[in-house]
């Protein structure tokens, strides 16, 4: 049994994750193809990507969900953002999270998510109402430099995981609603340290108030707090 606790969560994410981890080795081959025989068009390249994406469930690893689980649970946290839901199996950890809080202490409590893919959208409710987490769960559909411009806080947990040049875009957006001492967890970011180079900027400017590490999980695992001066 995983930290969550939950058997039937458990088994059926066991099963999103063997399909993702299954899906793995097509994404490999695909990004060292692209690497080796770059399309000379940006617009097919993107269109390439896309369609190729399309069915695929590029799930954050096991071990960082339920370490997600573990900071909203220690923090007991109310609000969360996820940035990049795709099919929505990091977002049922965020879920159960919030819905073990409010059967500790009582209150509400809910996960915001962003997609842009209106079938991934479709796709990922349909997880979360199998999973009977639809109640803590608003998904905004779009895309999300336009859908978080309404966001209201206190935000109390954000997760970026997410096509790395929308990475900055939404903690942008997110930042004034974030709470003091709220955490910011953001994935693969020592893989591909380079690509977010504009997110890094971000977070190291003293003025927008973040203490960051990089956790050594795999691809590396950035955790950021909120910290900004009174």
């Amino acid at each position: 049994m995983s930290v969550l606790q939950d058997p039937q969560l458990e088994q059926r994410l066991a099963a999103l994750h063997a399909k993702s981890d299954r899906q793995l080795e097509t994404l490999k081959q695909y990004r060292a193809e692209r690497t080796e025989h770059p399309n000379t068009s940006e617009s097919d390249e993107a269109a390439r990507t896309k369609s190729f994406l399309s069915d695929k469930l590029v799930a954050l690893d096991r071990d960082k969900a339920e370490f997600c689980y573990q900071l909203l649970r220690v923090t007991g946290a109310r609000r969360a953002v996820e940035i990049g839901t795709s099919y929505g199996v990091s977002t049922l950890y965020l879920a159960a999270a919030l819905r073990d809080n409010i059967r500790a202490a009582g209150g509400s409590a809910l996960v915001i998510g962003t997609e842009y893919e209106s079938e991934k959208a479709t796709a990922a409710r349909n997880e979360f109402a199998k999973a009977g987490l639809s109640g803590f769960i608003q998904l905004l559909e779009g895309d999300l430099r336009e859908t978080l411009k309404t966001l209201e806080g206190p935000i109390d947990f954000m997760l970026v995981d997410i096509w790395t040049p929308m990475a900055r875009p939404a903690l942008e957006l997110v930042a004034p609603c974030l709470r003091h001492g709220a955490i910011v967890v953001c994935d693969n970011t020592e893989s591909y340290r380079s690509a977010y180079a504009d997110y890094f900027a971000f977070i190291n400017d003293p003025a927008n108030g973040f203490r960051t590490m990089t956790l050594p999980f795999r691809g590396g695992l950035e955790l950021s707090v909120h910290d900004p001066k009174a």
